[in-house]
Formats: C-alpha cells, sequence, structure tokens
C-alpha cells in the first residue's frame, strides 16, 4: 500500500488512476455473466477519491473518472465523432467533480457508525443527483445509466417496476460504497456489514411486495429487420419482401424500424399504395417509419406513421427527442465545426410536439418511440398512463453495426417494460432487435445484427399499474430531499463550530511612562 500511495503522489499518475478506474465502471454492462460487477465496481473510485489529499484533488479526480466512465461508456461514437467524442466525456465527465469531493468529504474521516449511515445514504443520492442531471436530453440523455447494467437479473426488473432505474442505480452505489469501507477501513466493518444486511433486506422486501404483472392477453406482433441494405429504395424493396411471407400468420400488427422509409409518403403515393397492397395481404396494419422532408411542413421529421388496408390511416407521430450531432447540433453557430471532423448532423432535425398513443386494428393502443427516446422512463411512463396495450421502440443502429451500441441498446427495452408493466418491441433496421414481454423479461429470440428477417412474436398483454406508474421518479425525490437535509445539517454544524470556537487571547494594550525608547542605532 505505501508503494501505491507513493506512485499516486504523482498529480498525472493519479488522475490516469482516476480515469481507469471511471473506466472500469463499465465491466457490469456489455456480458450478462458479468451483471453481478456491478456491486463493485465503483469500489476502486471510491478508495481513490477517499486517500485524496485535499477536497480540490477529490473533485479533480472525480472528474477525470467521469471523463474515463463516460468515454467508456460510448466509444463506439468514435468513428462517428472521432476527436469530438473525448471532448464530450470531458464536458460531462465534470458533472462527477461534486461527486469526488462529496466522497471524500464523507469517507475521508469515518469516526462512528453515524459516519458511515450518511455515507451509505448521502452517496448514492450524490451519484443520483449526476444521473439526473446528464439524464437531460440536451448532454445526451440517460444512457449508460448504473442501474441499466441490470437489465438480465430477474430481482432488478421487479425492483424497476417500483422505482424505476433510478432505484436500481442507487441500490448499487450503496453496496459499493459498504464494500468500499469493508476494504478500507476496519473499524467501520462492523456497520458497513450492518449496511450491507440493512440493504438486502430493503431489496428483498421490495421484491416481495411488488405486484406482479397479471396477464390478461395476448397479441401477435410481428418485426421485419432487412439488414444492411444501402440506399432507401433497396430498403424498402427488402422490406416489402420480407413483409409478405407474413402472409397467413394471423398478425396484430406489423412493425418496421427507424427510418425503414427513407421518402414521404405525402409525395410517394406509390410506396404507400404498396404499404396498404402489404397490408390487405398481411391482414395486418404496418407500422413504418419515415425520415424524410416532410411535404406539408418544412424541414425534416423522424416520424412513426400507421399504414392500413386502406392507405395511411391519419396516425402520426414525430419524434420529440432528438440525439445530439447525430440528428440536430446544440448551439450550431459555435458547434457547428463538428461537422468538419466527423458524421455530425449536416442539417437538424425537426421536433415533435407531443406523444402520440395510435389505435391499431381491434383495440390495440400502442405508444411508438423513435430510437434515442426508448432511453427516457419518462416517456414510456406517460405513454401507460395515457393506456397503451404495448410500447414500441423504432431503431437504427447502422452506423454502428457489430459494435456494443445495439445490444445496449435493446437492453433499455427490457427495463422499459419492467417500469411500466407493459410489453414492448424495439424494431430496427439492422438488429438487436427484442420483445419483452410485461415483466421485463424476453418474449423471444433477439434478431442479430446480421440478421435479415421477419420474426412473429406472441406477447402477453397486462394491464395493472406499477408503483413505478403510480408514483413516479419518487427515487430522485427522495434523493434529493436526502441530500438537502444533509447539507442543512453540515451548515448546522459548521456554524455551531465556529461559535463554540473560544476567542482567541489578544494580550492588554501596555503603556510605556517616561520618554519614548529611542531608535536603534
Amino acid at each position: 500500500m505505501k508503494t501505491l500511495g507513493h506512485w499516486l503522489a504523482s498529480p498525472w499518475r493519479r488522475s490516469a488512476a482516476a480515469a481507469v478506474a471511471g473506466a472500469l465502471t463499465v465491466l457490469a454492462f456489455p456480458a450478462p455473466s458479468l451483471w453481478w460487477c456491478a456491486y463493485v465496481a465503483l469500489v476502486p473510485w471510491l478508495l481513490l477519491l477517499r486517500t485524496a489529499p485535499t477536497g480540490k484533488r477529490a473533485a479533480y479526480d472525480g472528474w477525470c473518472g467521469g471523463f474515463g466512465f463516460m468515454l467508456a461508456m460510448h466509444h463506439w461514437l468514435l468513428p462517428s465523432l472521432n476527436v469530438f467524442t473525448f471532448v464530450i466525456a470531458a464536458l460531462l465527465g465534470a458533472l462527477w467533480a461534486p461527486w469526488g469531493w462529496l466522497v471524500r468529504r464523507l469517507l475521508g474521516g469515518l469516526r462512528s457508525r453515524r459516519d458511515v449511515a450518511v455515507a451509505l445514504l448521502v452517496l448514492p443520492s450524490g451519484w443520483l443527483a449526476v444521473e439526473l442531471v446528464r439524464s437531460w436530453q440536451g448532454l445526451g440523455g440517460p444512457w449508460g445509466m448504473l442501474g441499466s447494467s441490470q437489465w438480465q437479473t430477474e430481482p432488478a426488473l421487479r425492483l424497476a417496476s417500483v422505482g424505476g432505474v433510478w432505484l436500481l442505480s442507487w441500490l448499487l452505489v450503496a453496496v459499493n460504497v459498504a464494500f468500499a469501507v469493508l476494504v478500507a477501513l476496519r473499524r467501520a466493518r462492523v456497520p458497513a456489514v450492518a449496511g450491507l444486511v440493512a440493504t438486502a433486506a430493503a431489496t428483498s422486501a421490495a421484491w416481495a411486495f411488488s405486484p406482479r404483472p397479471a396477464v390478461d392477453g395476448h397479441v401477435r406482433i410481428a418485426v421485419v429487420q432487412p439488414g444492411v441494405i444501402v440506399g432507401p429504395d433497396g430498403r424498402f424493396d427488402r422490406e416489402e419482401q420480407l413483409t409478405r411471407r407474413l402472409a397467413g400468420q394471423d398478425v396484430d400488427l406489423i412493425v418496421w424500424g427507424e427510418s425503414s422509409v427513407g421518402f414521404d409518403l405525402g409525395d410517394r403515393s406509390d410506396l404507400a399504395r404498396r404499404l396498404a397492397d402489404l397490408s390487405r395481404a398481411t391482414g395486418a396494419d404496418i407500422l413504418v417509419n419515415v425520415d424524410a422532408r416532410r411535404s406539408d411542413k418544412p424541414g425534416i421529421y423522424k416520424s412513426s406513421v400507421l399504414v392500413g388496408p386502406d392507405g395511411l390511416t391519419g396516425e402520426r407521430y414525430d419524434k420529440m427527442r432528438l440525439v445530439p450531432f447525430g440528428e440536430y447540433i446544440p448551439a450550431r453557430s459555435l458547434l457547428g465545426w463538428a461537422t468538419s471532423v466527423g458524421k455530425a448532423a449536416g442539417e437538424d432535425r425537426r421536433r415533435g410536439s407531443q406523444p402520440i398513443v395510435m389505435n391499431v386494428g381491434d383495440g390495440l393502443r400502442v405508444g411508438p418511440l423513435v430510437c434515442f427516446e426508448t432511453a427516457f422512463p419518462d416517456m414510456t411512463r406517460h405513454l401507460t398512463r395515457e393506456g397503451v396495450d404495448v410500447l414500441i421502440g423504432q431503431s437504427s443502429t447502422s452506423t454502428f453495426q457489430h459494435s456494443w451500441a445495439p445490444e445496449q441498446h435493446a437492453s433499455l427495452a427490457a427495463l422499459r417494460a419492467a417500469e411500466t408493466g407493459r410489453p414492448m418491441v424495439h424494431a430496427t433496421l439492422t438488429g438487436v432487435s427484442a420483445v419483452y414481454g410485461p415483466d421485463g423479461q424476453r418474449a423471444g429470440a433477439w434478431l442479430g445484427t446480421d440478421a435479415s428477417a421477419a420474426r412473429v412474436y406472441d406477447l402477453p398483454l397486462a394491464h395493472g399499474t406499477t408503483p413505478y406508474v403510480r408514483h413516479g421518479d419518487w427515487t430522485v425525490h427522495a434523493a434529493m430531499v436526502i441530500l438537502a437535509l444533509w447539507a442543512v445539517g453540515e451548515g448546522v454544524r459548521t456554524l455551531r463550530i465556529r461559535r463554540s470556537d473560544p476567542e482567541p487571547h489578544v494580550p492588554p494594550a501596555r503603556t510605556v511612562h517616561g520618554s519614548p525608547a529611542r531608535p536603534g542605532r
């Protein structure tokens, strides 16, 4: 340990160690067999922050760790954004600077069981504050939240129905803090173990008493994934060919991926007729996604459009939350240079104004989202409160084929399904396409990135109301209250210490009698 401490005495080495420690956090995400890593992935970073010589240094280590975390989480953006990926990681990494200071403040001088209890409450709340800020769509949205690493564990999905992905993140950080205390401080091991036991007990209680979705029906939905096709005409032809194979399979709805139609259907009546023919041949409505300049409005929109046997049904949803740099450039007058160093949007897409619930066939109500929007828990929660039966995400990760992005994106639908108690379909152009039941469990095999197929899924339907849908982001609100109470308590304690300090002793003034002292020679 002394050798390690000597090595970390160099500021540059310490910064590099912090960046690596932050990057190690993402080990919990890619492989299902490594889900348990999320419970200890933060420990190296926490131990480094705890030993920072000053609060300023801890804040800087928090920034470096945040940079490493964001860069590792979004490394697949490098081919598109190039050097700008590092700029984004550095800017967003700064959000962890206050958290780094907080870790040193709470773990650097543990003296009692009360201090351990405070750390177990405040540090997860601080992490949630960071995730809340970076979840703003202008900063990239809630992609890669720590809790989303648990999308394949059934108990975690059950907990998501209680407090959303926010609750999972909070609990994971609390467990990491407890393990860090166990490793670093022998005298605090008893309260750390007590904290782990309390967390496990609360988690078990929430898991045991959380409602299970009651299945009350079934629906057959087909996903059409054309695969890698160059050009909108060839893609449409392939999607049409695959869709015709669904005739006679008693499908209720057919879903195409994002940008599956590259022309405005108002201008291309021939394409609209071909889609109507497909709907009649298969006996199902078709939900396509149009990425084109509108004929009735200025600008380019990404829109989910429903087509029935008689043509366009009039049901249309325009994407509301756009991908920064991918679909628009924030402050283009200042950051427009990003188009010269990567594949940033040459022209900003236009935004829709409101979510839409579509009526399909015989009473089925679906809520479409486009790509990036499936990362936002509030959007699926809103659609559920509006009465949808099935959530649908239309996506395209073609640009990031054979990277981590397609699987990472497909996993988000599992959490959205578990949070809302509604099945969710994630349909893409080139994979990974996936379908999940109302409990967040897979409802069939994935369509991988190399697949070109049309597959039918039997989806169970449920219409209960989960605690998360009913109460919303209560975990976030509780975390903010915890942080506020801690800040007030620290302020009061600081004020008391200042008032209780004794006044400095000042010797009384002495009067010199007689003639003034002569100046020295």
